[in-house]
């Protein structure tokens, strides 16, 4: 999976979605491409005395619709194109939902098990120097992603404030709530790939009650989905992370699973499941409904001919390749894209932009509210497109919704020279 290029395969789903839109060529060529990419190099102490350096980036896809937001990450395997394909889906996946936001993502190029509580804060802060001019409430937004959360938010928030010499809560989302988070956003992203999922069965006739589900990626968005799929009747049967995975056909114990994680640091080893099985297993195992919540290019086309379930939610970003896609789409595999079913993180950061903005906050139960009644209202929307089209799969029907928006904001702004 390693020579697949996500910004490529961004770029190939625009031009598949294009294909049945009226927008211009020239206008679409606009629209596959970032704005601008800051790539960094960041010198940091380490607790030993020496210093150490990271590759850092932060990429701005497009601002037609409204501030650049999306997340940081720290992985391994973090690079400028990377976070310019994350980029690009984030703009598209706020104008599905139709919330008035571009797209960004950044991340550096490191494993933070490596390092200690101080170092991390360390790193994080030299990072925030280098966005600090980049970034702001009405310019672009960082929030969490993959190893990341309110710990470096808050880090982020407070080095821009300091250094800024002011209080701007909504230069990131994503905070712990006594520095300005809002209730519900940890759980959010989990949350929308659920009503994504109950919609999605509603919509194909078949009961979410009873029907099991496999989840690759047992993070915060995995787990969450799980929990509360398995609150409203589904039997979670197969998690996994990057260690490997556990199944049970009875059903798996979701709270019980994540306890054990937190404690060993993987599910494998969970003392409730019948099996361990690999990653690859889990992806292809018997089952109605598959989450993959990891990383990008997890299902590629080998793995795609394979899979037996019915429905794929996706709560990663750019968890299948677009061959994987074409072949799903041969074998009438329904596919419910990231671009919908995990942007139930960037609605509630939303919410809590508003809410910092305003200086005011809103209670758990109106935040779930107000999510539910978005990813609902974006989901009809797909559905209509899809019905009223020939578009192949939900995914260019999504990205459609999502051109034609992002089009439209650009021709309406018009173009400065």
């Amino acid at each position: 999976m390693a020579d697949i290029n996500p910004f490529e395969s961004l770029q190939e789903q625009i031009d598949d979605a294009a294909a049945y839109s009226e927008v211009d060529d020239d206008v679409i060529e606009r629209l596959k491409r970032p704005e601008r990419v800051l790539s960094t190099t960041l010198s940091v102490d380490m607790d030993d005395g020496s210093i150490e350096q990271f590759r850092a980036y932060r990429s701005q896809f497009n601002g037609d619709r409204g501030p650049y937001k999306g997340g940081i990450r720290y992985h391994p395997n973090v690079t400028r194109d990377e976070v310019k394909a994350l980029s690009g889906w984030m703009v598209y996946k706020c104008a599905v939902v139709d919330i008035p936001y571009g797209g960004a993502k950044g991340g550096i190029a490191f494993d933070p098990r490596d390092y200690s509580a101080d170092e991390l804060e360390r790193i994080t802060r030299a990072f925030a120097v280098e966005l600090r001019p980049i970034i702001g409430s009405d310019r672009d937004i960082p929030a969490p992603d993959v190893n990341t959360g309110q710990r470096e938010m808050n880090w982020i928030k407070d080095t821009y404030e300091t250094l800024e010499r002011t209080t701007e809560p909504g230069v990131v989302t994503g905070k712990a709530p006594s520095s300005g988070g809002s209730a519900g956003r940890v759980e959010a992203t989990g949350r929308s790939v659920m009503l994504t999922a109950r919609e999605a069965f509603d919509y194909l006739d078949r009961g979410i009650e009873g029907a099991t589900v496999a989840v690759q990626g047992y993070g915060n968005a995995g787990s969450v989905a799980a929990r509360l799929l398995e609150d409203i009747g589904a039997t979670v049967v197969a998690v996994s992370d990057s260690r490997g995975g556990v199944y049970c056909g009875d059903g798996l114990d979701t709270a019980a699973v994540k306890a054990h994680k937190r404690e060993a640091g993987s599910v494998v080893g969970y003392e409730g499941a019948d099996e361990e099985l690999t990653n690859e297993e889990l992806l292809t195992a018997d089952v109605d409904l598959l989450v993959p919540a990891a990383l990008e290019n997890a299902v590629t086309a080998d793995i795609a001919r394979d899979v037996r379930a019915d429905v794929i939610v996706e709560a990663a970003n750019g968890p299948l390749t677009p061959n994987a896609d074409d072949v799903l789409t041969e074998r009438d595999v329904y596919v419910f894209p990231d671009v919908l079913a995990n942007a139930g993180g960037v609605t509630v950061s939303y919410f809590e932009w508003v809410q910092n903005r305003q200086r005011f906050s809103w209670t758990e139960a109106r935040v779930n509210d107000e999510l539910e009644r978005i990813i609902t209202e974006a989901f009809d929307r797909l559905v209509r497109t899809f019905e009223a089209s020939d578009v192949p799969n939900f995914r260019t029907a999504a990205y459609v919704v999502a051109i034609e928006r992002v089009a439209d904001a650009f021709d309406d702004g018009g173009n400065w020279p």
